[in-house]
C-alpha cells in the first residue's frame, strides 16, 4: 500500500476540525513534501518525524518521494500536534502497520527525536470537538495530554508514552498490544482561599461583594489607597458557588490554549485573572494568529480583577464593553476568525483620583492636591458607556486606625457563601441563568413590579437621568437582593438598597 489515510484535529479558536492527514510513497528523487497550509512548526515535523523513526527501529522509506497532506487545505494547521500520525501514516503506507486499525482512531502528539510523545495544547479542545463530532473514534493522546482530555465523559480517550506503544496497538493481525485508556485524575482538595471574615468593618462593600457573588454581578470599588479594595476582591472567589460540568469543561478547555495550559489541580475551581495594568487590548480580550484566547476569556466562569483600573490603557478597557454584554469575544483577523467564551466576572478597583485622597476624612492627615480639572481628566479615563456596565459601585472608605482596630471580626466567607448559594439556586431554578446574565426579554418575568416599586423605580430614573441600560442593571442587582432575602416580590426596600450601588462618574 503506498497511500495511508489518519484521522486527526486542529484547533480554531476552541473548535477542533477533523483533519485528514494523507501520506502517499512513490518512486521518485528521494524527497519529504509537506502540505496543506502548514506553519512552521508543523514543517518541522518532518525532521521530528524522520528521526523518531529511526531512533525507533523502523526502516525509514529513505528511497521515496514521500508526500504528506493536511485536509483540508485552507484551515490552518499549527503545532507539534501532527508529528504522530504523519509517523503512523508513513509506516501504513509502508505496508508495516494496518490501515484498518488506524481509521478507526484519531491521533495526536508531538515526537521526540526518540521516539517519546510529548504533551500538546488544547488536548481537551480535541476531545471536545471529538466528542461533538459523532464521529465515535477513540482519540489517542501523549499520556499527559491524555489525563487532561479524559474529563470528557463522551469523548473515547487512549494514551501512550512513546511511538512503539503506538505501533504494537497497530500492528497488522489480533498481536497488537491494547493501548490503556486514560482516566482522569481524582480532583484534588482546593486550596484554603483567604476569608472574609480578615476585613474589619467596610460594611457596605461586603454587602457589595456578596451582592455581586449572588447575582455574577461586575463590581467596581473606589477609594483612597489601603482601604481594602484588592483585600476584598481577592476574597471574592470563596464565596462563589462550584461550577457545574459544562462550565468546568469549557473553563479549562480554555485555559489549556494558554501558555503553560491547564493544570489539573484547578479542575473545578473558577479561574481568578489579575492582568496587570499594562495589559494591551490584545492581551485582555485576545488575538494573535493564529487567534489565541485573552484574559477575558481565560476568566471564563470565573473572576477578572482589574487593578487601578483608570492606568489602564483607554483602548483595552473600551474592548471590554461588548464581552461585558455578551458574554463571548469575536477575535476577527483578514484570514479567519475566532469565537471564545467570556462570561466573566468583572471587579475592578481605582483611587478616586490621581493622588488617590479625594474624600479621605480630615482626622486621616491626609488630603487632596488635585484640582477638579485633574479629577475631571482622571476619573474620565472611564467611559461612560462602560461605566454604564459595571452593576455595583461602591465607594470604600479610608477608616480611622482606632476604629479598626476596636471592630470585631465579620462574617467568615462560610456562612456568607451559604447565603450565596441559595440565592443561586433560587436563581437557576427561575430563569436557568444567574441574575447578572438575565437578557431585556427575561427581566419582565423575572422583575414584575407592583405599583409603588414600580412608581418608585420611576422616580429614580428621571431624577438620575439612567439610560435603559442603567435602568436594566438596577433591576437585576434589586432581584439579587430579594433572592438573598427569599424574597419573590421587589419590594421599595430592595430597589433602594439597589440605588445605593450606582455612583455617578465623570464620562470621559
Amino acid at each position: 500500500m503506498t497511500l495511508a489515510v489518519i484521522g486527526s484535529r486542529a484547533l480554531d479558536g476552541l473548535q477542533a476540525p477533523e483533519v485528514q492527514v494523507e501520506v502517499h510513497l512513490a518512486n521518485g528523487l528521494p524527497s519529504f513534501t509537506l502540505v496543506g497550509l502548514a506553519d512552521t512548526e508543523v514543517k518541522e515535523a518532518r525532521e521530528r518525524v524522520r528521526a523518531a523513526l529511526v531512533n525507533s527501529g523502523f526502516a525509514f522509506p529513505h528511497n521515496k518521494r514521500i508526500t504528506v497532506n493536511l485536509a483540508p487545505a485552507d484551515l490552518p494547521k499549527e503545532s507539534g500536534r501532527f508529528d504522530l500520525p504523519i509517523a503512523l501514516g508513513i509506516l501504513a503506507a509502508d505496508g508495516q502497520l494496518d490501515a484498518a486499525k488506524l481509521a478507526r482512531c484519531e491521533f495526536a502528539g508531538e515526537l521526540s527525536l526518540a521516539g517519546e510523545l510529548r504533551p500538546v495544547r488544547g488536548a481537551l479542545a480535541l476531545a471536545l470537538g471529538a466528542g461533538r463530532s459523532g464521529a465515535k473514534r477513540p482519540l489517542v493522546l501523549p499520556w499527559a495530554s491524555a489525563q487532561e482530555a479524559a474529563r470528557v465523559s463522551d469523548a473515547e480517550v487512549h494514551s501512550a508514552t512513546h511511538l512503539l506503544e503506538v505501533v504494537r496497538a497497530m500492528l497488522p493481525g489480533d498481536g497488537g498490544e491494547p493501548l490503556p485508556r486514560a482516566v482522569a485524575p481524582p480532583q484534588a482538595a482546593p486550596a484554603a482561599a483567604p476569608d472574609l471574615c480578615e476585613v474589619r468593618g467596610q460594611a457596605a462593600p461586603k454587602r457589595a461583594l456578596e451582592i455581586a457573588a449572588a447575582g455574577a454581578h461586575s463590581l467596581l470599588m473606589v477609594g483612597p489607597p489601603g482601604t481594602g479594595k484588592s483585600m476584598l476582591a481577592q476574597r471574592l472567589p470563596g464565596l462563589l458557588p462550584p461550577m457545574g460540568d459544562a462550565e468546568a469543561l469549557a473553563s479549562a478547555a480554555l485555559q489549556g490554549l494558554a501558555p503553560g495550559g491547564f493544570d489539573p489541580l484547578r479542575w473545578r475551581q473558577r479561574p481568578v485573572r489579575a492582568p496587570h495594568h499594562s495589559a494591551s487590548a490584545a492581551a485582555l480580550v485576545g488575538g494573535g494568529a493564529p487567534p489565541r484566547p485573552g484574559e477575558i476569556s481565560l476568566a471564563h466562569g470565573g473572576v477578572l480583577f482589574l487593578d487601578e483600573l483608570p492606568e489602564f490603557p483607554r483602548s483595552a478597557l473600551e474592548a471590554l464593553r461588548e464581552p461585558l454584554e455578551t458574554g463571548q469575544i469575536t477575535i476577527s483577523r483578514a484570514a479567519r476568525q475566532a469565537l471564545f467564551p467570556a462570561a466573566f466576572q468583572l471587579i475592578a478597583a481605582m483611587n478616586p483620583c490621581p493622588c488617590g485622597w479625594l474624600g479621605a476624612p480630615a482626622a486621616s492627615g491626609r488630603a487632596c492636591r488635585c484640582s477638579p480639572d485633574q479629577i475631571t481628566r482622571y476619573q474620565g479615563r472611564l467611559s461612560g458607556p462602560l461605566i454604564d456596565r459595571i452593576d455595583l459601585q461602591v465607594e470604600v472608605a479610608l477608616v480611622p486606625a482606632a476604629e479598626m482596630l476596636a471592630q470585631p471580626a465579620g462574617e467568615p466567607s462560610a456562612l456568607v457563601a451559604e447565603r450565596v448559594a441559595r440565592a443561586r439556586e433560587r436563581q437557576l431554578a427561575r430563569q436557568g441563568v444567574p441574575n447578572g446574565a438575565l437578557l431585556p426579554a427575561q427581566l419582565d418575568q423575572a422583575c414584575r413590579l407592583a405599583a409603588a416599586p414600580a412608581r418608585f423605580l420611576e422616580q429614580a430614573a428621571q431624577r438620575f437621568g439612567w439610560s435603559g441600560r442603567s435602568l436594566h442593571r438596577v433591576l437585576k442587582v434589586a432581584r439579587t437582593i430579594a433572592d438573598l432575602a427569599g424574597d419573590e416580590a421587589l419590594a421599595v426596600t430592595h430597589l433602594a438598597e439597589a440605588l445605593q450601588f450606582r455612583r455617578a462618574f465623570a464620562a470621559g
